[in-house]
């Protein structure tokens, strides 16, 4: 069984927790939201007989702890912990494979745009960039008032009208060290459902990425940003067991098409292309 290790990294106005699993090609698993690493716990598990896995709670979530009192999450900030993380852990400098959901989906777009020489591939699972969308204002809309019914009513009635961005459906109960919502809500939820990544920086990195997307949450509003940015990439996103949270529910199947994904990239790193749904994009398996 392999050995887990953790550790702790201090980078500007925090102290990120990390993990590391496995042996083989690096791997940075980033995760979304109010979860911490122990959500890719089964699915670190199973990637680890195939790579060397990360996984780490993003400041201000769980065991990351910030240096002075919370403030407004910022994509960019987490892009470049995720880059100190690597050098930290990998300092010969080599590429790694990247996997990230919701949140973690817009860091690691992120992270390819700032520090393009970090990353060989990187996987970008539903990320939350409602501005990409046609009717963003009515969804921005929406994501103010969550907030202002966290600030006045609590988090069960915030998360319950949030759900409206996930078919309705309440939260699943996903593993974790410890309940971030409130920190998620105050200062996570807002400023990553207004991000959009660059285009001309994710342009120049368009070979290196693969937009992904849940089987089953194909119909949701949380769904369609990463449509739109497949699109914009030249190829269809690519479906994954389960739904938003797939790699927590389903984690065997969830890595089988991981690791298929990376494996099918061809030799020069870029995803293969061949238009919006044209030939050669990937396709999904249920």
């Amino acid at each position: 069984m392999d050995t887990l290790t953790t550790g702790t990294l201090a980078v500007p106005g925090a102290r990120l927790y990390y993990e590391v699993r496995g042996a083989g090609p690096p791997l940075l698993l980033i995760t979304g939201g109010n979860s911490d690493a122990a959500v890719f716990e089964g699915l670190a598990a199973v990637l680890a007989a195939r790579f060397r896995v990360v996984c780490y709670d993003p400041r201000g979530i769980s065991r990351s702890v910030l240096d002075g009192p919370p403030v407004e999450q910022r994509v960019e900030v987490h892009a470049d912990d995720a880059s100190r993380l690597l050098a930290r852990l990998f300092p010969a400098g080599e590429p790694v494979h990247v996997f990230g959901s919701c949140l973690g989906a817009l860091v690691g777009l992120e992270l390819a745009s700032r520090h393009p020489g970090r990353v060989r591939a990187v996987v970008a699972h539903e990320p939350p960039a409602l501005g990409l969308l046609p009717d963003a204002g009515e969804h921005l809309a929406l994501v103010d008032d969550v907030l202002r019914t966290f600030h006045r009513e609590g988090v069960a009635p915030a998360l319950h009208r949030l759900s409206a961005l996930f078919g309705g459906r309440p939260a699943p109960a996903l593993p974790q060290e410890r309940d971030n919502t409130a920190f998620f809500l105050a200062h996570v939820m807002r400023p990553a459902t207004r991000f959009v990544p660059e285009p001309a920086a994710l342009a120049a990195v368009a070979d290196r990425i693969t937009m992904a997307g849940g089987l089953d949450s194909r119909t949701y509003v949380i769904h369609r940003p990463a449509v739109v940015l497949a699109h914009r990439l030249g190829h269809r996103p690519v479906l994954f067991p389960g739904g938003h949270a797939g790699y927590a529910g389903r984690p065997r199947a969830f890595a089988e098409r991981l690791v298929e994904v990376f494996a099918a990239r061809p030799a020069g790193g870029g995803a293969e292309r061949g238009g919006a749904g044209g030939p050669g994009a990937p396709t999904c398996v249920s």
